[in-house]
């Protein structure tokens, strides 16, 4: 039977095969669904995505903590902490989602990286940071929209879209907070928002793969 999945490229292809379910080696995410089963299964084609999904939210984690780390602004860290405690809850959700043999072998770099896409703007200021994430959650929104548009028509993963589409929408309360504390964007700042995409879509591709 015809199916879609995601290619390197995080875009869907129409293949000629049933995906296979992944097995989960660890207690598989409750599902708050009453009409599902209990439990979320992986299905194999959705590991690239899922991998990505799991680097990504490392990643995130990192990013408020490096904000955190340099900033001395009350506001840019209350902020931080609060925004930094959905992306921990994320982080827990992936950690359940995807056994550890099925993870980017290149998280110590998502880690840096983060940490650094969160500590070096905290250096410039609270506009500097707000921008960041804006323009990060914006890069985050249309990836994990894919990945539910894509599973939409398949009735048997409605649980595990669920959980991405709630995750989608926690990201873009992050980006609409950070866009409410900011004005319109400098030539300076679209730069900056332009390479965070840049970096933020370079780490989708690499995560995706290894």
């Amino acid at each position: 039977m015809t199916r879609q999945i995601l290619d390197r490229n995080m875009e869907p292809v129409l293949v000629h095969a049933a995906p296979e379910r992944l097995p989960i080696h660890r207690p598989a995410v409750p599902d708050t669904n009453p009409e599902n089963s209990g439990t979320i299964t992986v299905p194999s084609d959705m590991l690239p995505a899922l991998r990505s999904d799991h680097a990504g939210e490392t990643g995130a984690v990192c990013i408020y903590r490096g904000i955190l780390a340099l900033s001395r602004d009350k506001a840019v860290r209350e902020f931080a902490r609060q925004h930094l405690a959905t992306e921990q809850q994320h982080l827990l959700l992936m950690d359940q989602l995807l056994p550890v043999e099925a993870r980017s072998r290149l998280l110590p770099v998502w880690r840096a990286a983060g940490w650094m896409t969160g500590a070096l703007p905290a250096v410039f200021g609270a506009a500097s940071v707000y921008r960041t994430i804006e323009a990060v959650e914006t890069f985050v929104d249309r990836h994990y929209a894919i990945q539910t548009e894509f599973l939409r028509h398949r009735p048997a993963d409605s649980a595990l879209r669920d959980v991405l589409e709630q995750c989608r929408r926690d990201e873009l309360t992050h980006r609409d907070d950070a866009r409410d504390r900011i004005g319109e964007p400098t030539a300076v700042g679209r730069a900056w928002s332009a390479l965070v995409g840049l970096g933020s879509k370079l780490g989708v591709f690499l995560a995706s793969r290894y």
